[in-house]
């Protein structure tokens, strides 16, 4: 099977969630009046769930078009820490054929594609196909939230926006190595949720993911025990 098909088959379970999370920006995006084909743009541009969810939020007459791009901006940071991490699999490819599939990764595909690449299966194929796959059903979700979301008058009363938080903690639990996680992992949970508390806007996700970085990467080496260790 090529790299591109078990990108598709990996992220064939998380479409249920991301349907029902897109299909809530849809009815927030009805529900401001947002034409669809705006919606569309920018599924097909941005493609970037937590920046659209912003976007939407802030779009009231007349636009605030600086303060939108610098939250958009805030938010999408995290995609420098994403493309760090996928330096390896980059590796030989080149300038613009790194940036086209960039535009493609989402969190679930990406986090699908590095536990891929723990198996020895992930590539920068597998990357596009499963970001290709949640590109069309998030569409898809938008357009069926905006055209169908007035037979929901409060999507929240249905707990659909929590999806995307249920998909996301899944994924964190398969990316899970040991011991070696904990402490960057502490760090990171800990710097957002402080940042968030104190500082408006969207800092906590880039504060929390540079933060565990670094932890992650001059924290102290955990040396799993010995074979045998501590057995009588």
């Amino acid at each position: 099977m090529s790299g591109f098909m078990r990108g598709v088959r990996a992220n064939v379970p998380l479409l249920p969630s991301v349907v029902a999370y897109a299909a809530v920006l849809g009815v927030l995006a009805a529900q401001k009046s947002i034409a669809w084909v705006d919606m569309m743009a920018l599924n097909v541009l941005m493609f970037a769930g937590s920046a659209q969810f912003v976007l939407v939020d802030m779009w009231n007459a007349p636009l605030p078009v600086l303060e939108m791009i610098l939250a958009v901006l805030v938010v999408n940071l995290r995609y420098a820490l994403i493309g760090a991490s996928l330096k390896d699999l980059f590796a030989g490819q080149g300038l613009l054929k790194r940036l086209g599939i960039m535009h493609f990764v989402a969190d679930e595909n990406w986090a699908m594609t590095m536990v891929a690449a723990r198996k020895g299966e992930g590539d920068v194929f597998h990357l596009l196909g499963g970001g290709l796959l949640l590109m069309l059903f998030w569409s898809i979700g938008t357009m069926a939230g905006m055209f169908f979301g007035g037979l929901i008058p409060d999507p929240k009363m249905l707990a659909l926006d929590f999806a995307f938080t249920a998909v996301f903690s899944a994924l964190a639990v398969s990316l899970w190595q040991g011991r070696q996680d904990v402490l960057p992992w502490l760090v990171a949970i800990s710097a957002s949720v402080l940042t968030e508390h104190f500082v408006p806007g969207k800092w906590y996700i880039l504060v929390g993911g540079i933060l565990g970085a670094v932890c992650a990467a001059f924290g102290p080496e955990v040396v799993p025990a010995a074979e045998g260790e501590g057995k009588a």
